[in-house]
């Protein structure tokens, strides 16, 4: 038998995160867990990514513990709503700096490995917001633009070393992440909940039902397969059908 395989999974104690990293566990990966919050545990590493050379750092402490990183999945991030006019240079660095800046230097430290063995799987979840757009969310959206043409050119780049890149680009997930999104809209727009959801959040997706986390967890155990070898430099939406539009 080979080596067990390493995964890190980058917001691992959200809800999307902790999914992903309980699916490649349970799969036979050797998962390490990372977020910002104080924590003990073997398999989790802390750290600051909207610092610069935070990801690199990153990469550097889980391959210093384990020996190799076979899968990066990218999940840290972010979101702020305002309309642009109002919106804080402080807000959109932050948004900025996870979704985009820290997935290009964990990518940049993770692959030179990746390449050497031959194998590699970059998995970066973007959102349908990396597809199409929304009023309110500039950073947001300009972000996930980004991170899904940060996945392309890399795919192209290692598409011969053994090595993918690809995004997946959830709809409205069921995550404590969104049920701030929906206090936000809700003061954005002057609206109840109930009408957040139903008039704003899930109008978006005909299935009119949240994304559940496992769903995306099942994509990203499959992209990180050897199956889903000849998978790479494209975006895979689960946003019942929002962006089929």
């Amino acid at each position: 038998m080979g080596e067990q395989k390493t995964a890190l999974v980058t917001g691992a104690l959200g809800g999307i995160g902790s999914a992903i990293a309980a699916r490649l566990a349970a799969d036979g990966f050797r998962v390490a867990e990372h977020d910002i919050v104080e924590r003990r545990s073997d398999n989790y590493f802390r750290a600051d990514l909207t610092q610069s050379g935070a990801g690199e750092h990153l990469i550097a402490e889980v391959i210093a513990r384990y020996g190799r990183l076979d899968v990066l999945v990218n999940n840290a991030g972010a979101q702020k709503v305002a309309p642009v006019a109002e919106f804080a240079r402080a807000d959109w660095d932050l948004v900025r700096s996870l979704s985009l800046d820290a997935s290009f230097e964990c990518i940049k430290a993770a692959v030179p490995g990746m390449v050497s063995r031959g194998w590699g799987r970059i998995i970066n979840i973007a959102s349908a917001h990396g597809l199409v757009a929304s009023p309110f969310k500039s950073a947001y959206v300009a972000a996930k633009h980004g991170l899904v043409g940060l996945t392309k050119s890399v795919a192209l780049e290692v598409a011969e070393a053994g090595v993918t890149a690809n995004a997946i680009c959830p709809g409205y997930v069921r995550t404590p992440l969104v049920e701030k999104q929906i206090e936000d809209q809700m003061q954005v727009h002057g609206l109840s909940r109930d009408a957040v959801v139903r008039d704003i959040m899930l109008a978006s997706q005909p299935t009119r039902r949240f994304v559940e986390a496992e769903e995306i967890a099942g994509l990203a155990s499959y992209l990180a397969s050897e199956a889903a070898r000849s998978i790479t430099g494209t975006t895979i939406a689960i946003d019942g059908g929002w962006t089929a539009r």
